[in-house]
């Protein structure tokens, strides 16, 4: 019988980190959580219908919430900034109110930063929204993960990839599970630092789930 949990959280505080930073008082831990989770879901919509479009997407790897005592400080985790710097930073200040409409009076203050990453196909959700734009163009499934492992492979710092996609692969009528793999994947050793995402595709034959395991090394 299959144990399942999910990556992250398994190796929480062995080989990773929080991406929120605050401190709570348990009456009001749930909001701040629900705050938290509102930020997150604004960003990638405002990425969606904004930023990607068929010839790029936001690649928008992580974002990391920390609150003080009168500042929320965001900070975007991207591979590609200059999409959201376009037209002297119009972008990243209509991002900015964005989030500031949907948080409460006492939590205006905000303070938004990008930080680029030098090698954003090592990052599994860039390399998942990759995907998930291939397949709802109508790439096929398989050439697709090839071409996403070719993507990742060309860092001397992945030790193995895997990429699963599940649903109605090229419009079948039955739903199925296929998966590729490229070097090793040790999702049982805790030491092993593996950076995992989900992600979904709407396509026009429904949703097709990805999901994206990168292993880099082992500590």
């Amino acid at each position: 019988m299959g144990q399942k949990i999910n990556p992250l959280g398994f190796r929480l505080s062995l080989t990773q980190n929080h991406h929120s930073y605050w401190f709570a008082k348990p009456k009001n831990y749930s909001k701040i959580l629900e705050s938290d989770r509102q930020i997150r879901n604004c960003i990638e919509v405002y990425i969606r219908e904004n930023i990607r479009n068929s010839s790029n997407y936001g690649g928008i790897a992580r974002v990391e919430i920390q609150r003080k005592t009168d500042l929320i400080q965001v900070e975007l985790y991207t591979g590609f900034p200059a999409l959201l710097i376009e037209n002297r930073g119009e972008g990243i200040e209509k991002l900015k109110n964005k989030v500031q409409n949907i948080l409460s009076p006492i939590d205006k203050r905000l303070r938004l930063t990008l930080i680029e990453i030098t090698k954003p196909y090592e990052e599994p959700n860039i390399l998942a929204e990759y995907i998930a734009l291939q397949l709802e163009s109508r790439v096929a499934f398989r050439r697709t993960m090839r071409k996403a492992i070719e993507l990742a492979k060309r860092s001397n710092n992945i030790g193995g990839i895997k990429i699963q996609i599940a649903g109605r692969l090229n419009g079948a009528e039955i739903a199925r599970v296929e998966w590729a793999r490229e070097g090793r994947v040790p999702l049982q050793t805790m030491r092993a630092q593996i950076n995992y995402c989900y992600y979904a595709a709407q396509t026009i034959y429904g949703v097709l789930g990805i999901k994206v395991w990168i292993f880099q090394d082992e500590e």
